[in-house]
């Protein structure tokens, strides 16, 4: 399927996920590398010489390793086109204060900038309809976009950490995505990995070891492995012109998988954990490889086989396939001719007692009543002290539930759970609480094993059950006191009729009983309880001037509800709204004014130590001049005079240290909540709020930006 067509050492070891390939002459490939060291490894396959036509040719030396000191921790690194009309790519390197742009062939930086938020990831391309290409910073709840001058060309605000990034065109228009958000997709731990394989396709990998891939924003399929995949990359392996996912993981292991169903067609295995796979014609032949890097420097460049191999291969792949898949229906087979023999023994024996006989540990079979059934249901448990979803199971006879298996993403640890009565507690109903973190839709997939008491064989009953998206929000019925009404509202209007928000409130929560959505009604409202806090939740609208009112004292609640039933039930593409979270902004009043306070005593930090360091530099000359003439009494005492700076100087950093994250921590603070004020809009309204905001911190305009989160605009 695949061949090695070279192999490399490095002769050094690289950090996993901080690899890359670059073509910094414009015309031969390069890796670069981040080292445990704070050092950039740069790889040239060649050493080059130019001749007289300006072109590169092979020079006498067969490889070439440079180390570029960043004296920081290295984040991230990217490497792409950033000037236009230019085949060189720049190298982009981001690290926890600061985004580097670097010249490699000529050995200079094109541009330095600080990034209060850090950067996590970066990738260099462009956004949308933006003409320059830009180096893409994601950090603390931020994305950062500079051109080639390091003008700061793009800002938007996330709602989190941005762990991975990758540009691709969704929405199949013939450009990437720009800041609107198209889907927002949940999945259940950090994303580590982000990789486009077609137009409207991409795989993601998670911290957990989970690899799967999204057409649009319907999951095709996921695998979840004990290693962690360190690097993902679409490759064509088998030659047949479409791409596969190849999959770099911690433990060395490399496999490729099918797009359409996750089926591995090819494995091989490095004897150190990946740290990079991506594809370049990295030996200069016209062919591009798939380039595979460990993290003990080992690089390997792979093909696909040629078409007698391939066939060959395939011949015996489908046959040690057919094989085993004919050994698997022979198994199922002899088992199931077991259980037909056990149960036609019973028979035979004129055993009228079928119902309540255990199974024996050498019985073949498992009989219960074939009218056996499942029910289940789902019902909301406030009368505890901690309230939840309570999913019960129960048969319909005197079979008993054993034990039950649930599988669900983002509730359990473990993405499963197993609940096994003790032996004095078995019946036929059970029931199991569930309390889900976020406010996302659920599949709960269930495994029921129902047999007897004291039965060695049971039958296993599998159903799945949806939980809605706010499933965690009980219904209170009749009238609520003033003050428990919430203090926070978002109001907006929009042109739908009172039956249609019925519809949305149906599908999204857990009620008691089923709503008329046939009968027109003037007016509408829902009042709610969180079931994980126990705060009020209110929903009204008026049908004759389409006003909604949404009253909550959670503004990130209220955003969420909006997204759900304008943009993803009404696909509403542009609202705008009026916010009123008195609290949300006392916070964004709290947390500038601190950034406010951190920046000053940032710069007054920085004076010191620069005087710190002046002075340390001109003891250690006087400390010299001393030895040099024999005067060691005054020698010592300058080099006591150096100690006692010395540790000035790391109390210093250490306070600069402590005043660097805590300007970090508020700044994220201030990106969150931009992010909760964007999220009660959408389309264009979202937009324009959050350049608006990204106005007033350059301004430190706090005025307005209470009223752009409040108004929307400002």
């Amino acid at each position: 399927m695949m061949r090695t067509v070279f192999t490399v050492d490095l002769n050094a070891k690289v950090i996993a996920g901080k690899v890359a390939i670059g073509k910094f002459d414009g015309n031969n490939p390069c890796i670069v590398a981040a080292t445990n060291t704070d050092k950039v490894l740069v790889h040239n396959p060649y050493s080059r010489s130019v001749n007289a036509d300006g072109k590169w040719v092979l020079g006498a030396t067969a490889t070439d390793v440079n180390f570029l000191n960043i004296n920081q921790t290295v984040n991230a690194l990217a490497a792409g086109k950033l000037k236009p009309g230019h085949e060189n790519d720049y190298l982009v390197i981001g690290t926890p204060t600061s985004i580097l742009v670097y010249d490699v062939i000529n050995n200079v930086d094109v541009f330095y900038r600080d990034i209060p938020d850090g950067s996590n990831a970066v990738v260099v391309g462009k956004i949308g309809s933006c003409e320059k290409p830009l180096a893409i910073a994601g950090g603390n709840c931020a994305l950062q976009g500079f051109d080639v001058k390091g003008d700061d060309c793009y800002w938007t605000v996330t709602g989190d950490n941005i762990t991975a990034l990758t540009l691709c065109d969704i929405d199949e228009d013939g450009t990437n995505e720009e800041d609107v958000i198209a889907y927002e997709l949940s999945e259940t731990d950090a994303i580590k990995c982000l990789c486009p394989v077609s137009k409207d396709c991409f795989a993601y990998a998670l911290s957990n070891g989970t690899v799967g891939v999204y057409l649009k924003k319907e999951r095709l399929w996921r695998i979840k492995s004990k290693n962690q995949a360190v690097s993902i990359f679409s490759f064509d392996v088998n030659g047949d012109g479409i791409p596969e996912l190849v999959t770099g993981w911690s433990s060395g292991k490399l496999d490729a998988r099918t797009i359409e169903n996750g089926e591995v067609i090819f494995k091989d295995n490095l004897n150190h954990s990946i740290a990079l796979i991506t594809t370049a014609d990295y030996n200069m032949d016209g062919v591009e490889e798939l380039v595979v890097c460990s993290v003990n420097g080992e690089v390997r460049g792979y093909v696909p086989s040629l078409m007698q191999e391939r066939q060959s291969f395939i011949d015996t792949s489908e046959e040690q396939e057919i094989l085993r898949e004919l050994m698997r229906k022979k198994q199922n087979l002899l088992m199931e001719l077991r259980n037909y023999e056990g149960n036609q023994r019973l028979m035979d024996e004129q055993n009228s007692i079928v119902s309540g006989k255990a199974t024996t540990e050498e019985d073949e079979f498992g009989a219960i009543p074939s009218d056996t059934q499942l029910k289940s249901s789902l019902i909301l448990n406030t009368a505890v002290k901690r309230p939840h979803i309570e999913l019960s199971l129960q048969t319909t006879n005197d079979t008993v539930i054993r034990s039950v298996v649930l599988f669900a993403e983002g509730i359990f640890s473990g993405e499963s759970q197993m609940t096994h009565p003790k032996d004095n507690e078995v019946s036929n109903s059970i029931s199991v609480p569930l309390r889900p973190p976020k406010d996302i839709a659920i599949d709960v997939h269930v495994k029921a094993l129902v047999g007897y008491k004291g039965s060695y064989h049971f039958h296993v009953f599998e159903l799945t059950r949806h939980l809605p998206r706010f499933a965690m929000f009980s219904v209170v019925k009749g009238h609520i006191p003033d003050k428990s009404v919430p203090n926070g509202s978002v109001t907006f209007t929009i042109n739908e009729r009172v039956p249609r928000i019925l519809a949305w409130i149906d599908k999204n929560f857990l009620l008691d009983e089923e709503i008329d959505t046939k009968t027109e009604v003037e007016s509408v409202a829902y009042n709610f309880i969180s079931l994980r806090d126990g705060k009020m939740l209110c929903i009204e609208m008026n049908g004759r001037t389409g006003h909604v009112v949404i009253k909550t004292e959670n503004m990130e609640l209220a955003g969420l509800i909006i997204q759900s039933l304008c943009g993803e039930f009404f696909n509403l593409e542009d609202l705008n709204s009026v916010a009123n979270f008195p609290g949300e902004v006392d916070n964004l009043r709290k947390y500038l004014t601190k950034v406010e306070e951190i920046q000053s005593v940032r710069q007054q930090l920085g004076a010191d130590i620069a005087d710190n360091s002046g002075a340390v530099r001109a003891l250690v000359v006087k400390a010299e001049d001393a030895r040099l003439l024999g005067e060691y009494k005054l020698m010592k005492q300058h080099y006591l005079e150096l100690h006692s700076l010395n540790r000035e100087l790391i109390n210093e950093y250490k306070i600069r240290s402590q005043n660097h994250q805590d300007l970090v921590d508020a700044l994220k603070q201030v990106n969150a909540i931009i992010q909760k004020a964007g999220n009660l809009r959408l389309g264009p309204s979202k937009t324009r709020l959050i350049q608006a905001c990204r106005m007033a911190i350059k301004q430190n305009n706090f005025n307005s930006m209470a009223r752009i989160i409040t108004e929307g605009e400002a």
